[in-house]
């Protein structure tokens, strides 16, 4: 028993170690740094809440006032409001006042994308 869990340890794993120099060389001048690396993280932070990917999901459809978004999701207008806020202070919404109402929408088409390419990833 102890020998074939050895042996899943080792699954996907190179037998014997030979980097590629070259291989590897090209790869690191095109990967980010490590700054950028941190704010990719900090960025999909952003998707890890359920509430705030319930927001991004209805804003892929249609545009909609703070006052909608309670309704759609069922949730007070506080803890909607803190989220948007969250999604505002990220780039990852933006609103526009209609008179004494606030109509949000999605920053750009690349959280749209990013959010349907991560729900299409789920449900393959």
């Amino acid at each position: 028993m102890e020998n074939n869990n050895l042996e899943n340890n080792n699954e996907g794993m190179c037998e014997v170690f030979n980097s590629h120099e070259d291989i590897v060389e090209r790869v690191k001048e095109r990967i980010p740094d490590e700054t950028e690396f941190a704010e990719l993280s900090e960025f999909f932070k952003i998707f890890g809440n359920p509430t705030r990917l319930k927001i991004i999901s209805l804003l892929c459809l249609e545009d909609l006032c703070v006052c909608d978004i309670c309704e759609a999701l069922d949730l007070n207008q506080t803890t909607v409001s803190n989220q948007l806020r969250i999604l505002r202070a990220n780039n990852v919404v933006k609103y526009q006042k209609e008179g004494k109402m606030a109509r949000y929408s999605l920053a750009d088409l690349h959280i749209e994308m990013i959010y349907k390419v991560g729900l299409e990833h789920i449900l393959e």
